[in-house]
């Protein structure tokens, strides 16, 4: 194989997953010493974390104060989830989908829950026909595609005066890009996404009409004592307050309030947007260098600026999910990325995290050693077998 020099600058943290994503850049395991290990979650000092966690939660992403923030069990599926089987079934439902997140909530809602419902579903890289949704129905949709790296430009496709619920998954885009919340009636993220904090908590944001709906439906079916938002017809406070329907993990709502108090270091939400944008734009000027490689989302305006989807376009590769493979593969074994090979249901490429826990120095770095891998590895496609 032809000799290709090896780029001289290296990343300093190789860390590009889309989830766990990557700690914020000051994070230490000594941050996380004044946690309430080995106390109740119910005891003062629990209930105060915990209540912190939510109210800087609705500092940094400007939520406005009548909508109620709960930490739930089970990341954001558990927060979707939750919405999903406490809301859904009072009318019609419309499901939108571009990618396999989105796809998994259509399984849920029409062979699970068996509502009558309709799909609005695109392509990986493209996005449904927006215009064609019937808000006076419920509407599930994602916010940003994780795996594709497709994500809706903004709100102005949902009705301002819509009669149905609005249940956005938005566990990529929080912290990342603006949430109209007059349009949001339920917003789901979990903390391991855009803020890098541990997994297994998910966030469940709802609007008045949201409350509105559980206070006065009741689904056809039983739920799980894990999904129930109500007692006696009245929302349980309690969980929007701190006090969680399971135990929490004292130790990862430490590492969430660290990430939270970063946050605000760095400017709360417009720095945040600002960090994703130049790292997803250094990724723009790779893209634009090289005909060989492209966004996965086709139009510039639905490009993610956290989960970076890409594509090998050049037409000396007949294998694509080999050859990309193999790139993320080079990568890894030279220390200079982690695991930015596609989602297994996503088309072939690449998928890079460019979130704000990322330096934007990072990911200028990064782009010379993803020309190093392509060449490397089409010379190695030349070479007898």
């Amino acid at each position: 194989m032809t000799d290709i020099v090896k780029p001289a600058t290296r990343p300093a943290n190789p860390r590009f997953s889309s989830g766990p994503c990557a700690k914020p850049p000051t994070w230490t395991l000594d941050a996380l010493s004044d946690a309430a290990l080995g106390r109740s979650h119910r005891a003062a000092i629990g209930k105060d974390k915990l209540k912190a966690a939510i109210e800087q939660t609705r500092e940094i992403l400007e939520i406005p104060a009548d909508y109620r923030i709960g930490i739930v069990p089970a990341s954001d599926t558990g927060a979707v989830e939750m919405a999903m089987w406490s809301l859904l079934g009072e009318r019609p439902v419309e499901m939108l989908a571009w990618e396999s997140f989105g796809k998994g909530w259509i399984t849920d809602v029409m062979k699970q829950l068996k509502i009558d419902a309709t799909a609005h579903e695109a392509e990986y890289g493209r996005l449904p026909d927006l215009a064609a949704v019937n808000f006076d129905n419920d509407v599930v949709f994602t916010w940003n595609g994780t795996t594709s790296g497709v994500r809706v430009p903004n709100g102005d496709f949902i009705s301002a005066d819509r009669d149905g619920l609005t249940i956005c998954d938005a566990t990529s885009a929080a912290f990342a890009m603006d949430l109209p919340w007059d349009k949001l009636d339920v917003t789901t993220f979990s903390w391991q996404k855009v803020l890098g904090g541990e997994a297994a908590h998910g966030m469940l944001i709802l609007s008045p009409r949201a409350v509105q709906r559980l206070e006065s439906y009741t689904p056809a079916w039983p739920l799980p004592k894990i999904f129930r938002l109500t007692k006696g017809g009245k929302l349980i406070e309690g969980i929007f307050e701190g006090a969680t329907i399971n135990t929490p993990s004292m130790l990862a709502v430490e590492d969430y309030l660290f990430a939270l108090d970063w946050a605000k270091s760095v400017g709360g939400l417009a720095g945040l947007k600002a960090r994703a944008d130049a790292n997803s734009a250094e990724i723009e000027s790779l893209c634009g260098r090289n005909d060989w490689i492209d966004f996965l989302a086709e139009v510039p305006a639905t490009r993610s600026n956290t989960s970076v989807c890409l594509k090998f376009t050049d037409e000396r590769i007949t294998d694509g999910a080999t050859f990309a493979k193999a790139v993320a593969k080079r990568l890894e074994a030279e220390g200079v990325a982690y695991d930015i090979g596609a989602y297994r249901d996503a088309p072939a490429g690449l998928r890079i995290w460019c979130g704000g826990t990322v330096e934007t120095s990072d990911i200028a770095a990064l782009t010379p050693w993803i020309e190093w891998a392509f060449h490397s590895e089409i010379a190695a496609l030349s070479e007898p077998a």
